[in-house]
């Protein structure tokens, strides 16, 4: 808390370095100088509310879900744009008591389990894979997330995270997207409507497609709440500005012999489980 409070002063204290003199123009459109054009030329008279105004929401809480075989990015990608909220407590809950493993195998420390969390103000489900296959069948964990949607501002899921928060029901009739692997096939067995887009916002909720992309939707979330300004911060902080080697990153991107083996390769490991669940799950899931 003490770091992000002087990440945030600091801010503020650039930021008044930029306050145009008279007839001084601006040489980028939309920067927090524009935005704080009418402080005086004292740096002290610029103040958080003139440079981020009010948020739309006051959010106290966020939570991200975490379980054995999560994927890394999922989790530390919104766990650091989603961090830097101001006066947020943003906590790792995870399904069961003890340390879990990422799909890479980084353990990480969960603050909390589900069992002792009532409420939260946004929460956020990261994908992965066998991990969150068997998530997706986990009945208990659906009753826990449906009881926390009732008081969130917020409800979103990252990549295949997005095949949980379906399987609870609350996406049905929503917009929604998700992996790239078998999306429209998948969103629509939870009654979503694909989006195809690389996240989605619809009512309280969020999705995104793949990995990455629970990024730019933790990104989009902060806007909404913090509003532009308090965004591009982050994203200064961060130095996002992605610039990949080559052309890639979705199906329509990639060669078509590389998409099809990737396929192949996710057909072997999902199938298989997804079979095992369903024959001990008795009512369809998914298939």
């Amino acid at each position: 808390m003490r770091q992000q409070l002087v990440f945030f002063v600091t801010l503020v204290m650039l930021a008044s370095c930029t306050v145009k003199k008279s007839g001084e123009r601006d040489e980028v459109p939309g920067t927090i100088s524009a935005d704080v054009e009418h402080a005086s030329g004292d740096s002290n008279a610029v103040s958080m509310e003139s440079l981020f105004g009010k948020p739309a929401h006051e959010i106290k809480t966020i939570g991200i879900l975490v379980y054995n075989g999560v994927n890394d990015l999922d989790v530390i990608g919104p766990r650091y744009v989603l961090g830097q909220a101001m006066g947020v407590e943003t906590k790792l809950i995870a399904i069961n008591k003890g340390n879990i493993k990422t799909v890479m195998g980084v353990e990480l420390v969960p603050n909390t389990v589900i069992d002792s969390v009532s409420r939260l103000d946004v929460l956020i489900i990261p994908g992965g894979f066998t991990g969150t296959v068997e998530a997706v069948y986990n009945k208990a964990l659906h009753t826990w997330i449906r009881k926390i949607d009732e008081t969130t501002v917020y409800t979103g899921a990252v990549c295949t995270g997005v095949w949980i928060l379906g399987a609870t029901g609350l996406l049905e009739g929503k917009r929604a997207s998700s992996n790239w692997y078998r999306e429209e096939e998948f969103l629509e067995k939870f009654k979503a409507i694909p989006a195809n887009e690389r996240y989605t916002h619809d009512g309280k909720y969020w999705t995104s497609a793949g990995v990455t992309a629970g990024m730019d939707m933790s990104l989009a979330i902060m806007q909404e709440i913090y509003g532009s300004n308090y965004a591009q911060a982050v994203m200064l902080d961060m130095e996002y500005d992605p610039h990949p080697p080559l052309l890639g990153g979705t199906p329509d991107r990639t060669k078509p012999a590389i998409a099809r083996m990737m396929r192949t390769l996710y057909d072997g490991g999902i199938n298989p489980l997804i079979d095992s669940l369903e024959k001990r799950s008795g009512p369809k899931i998914i298939q």
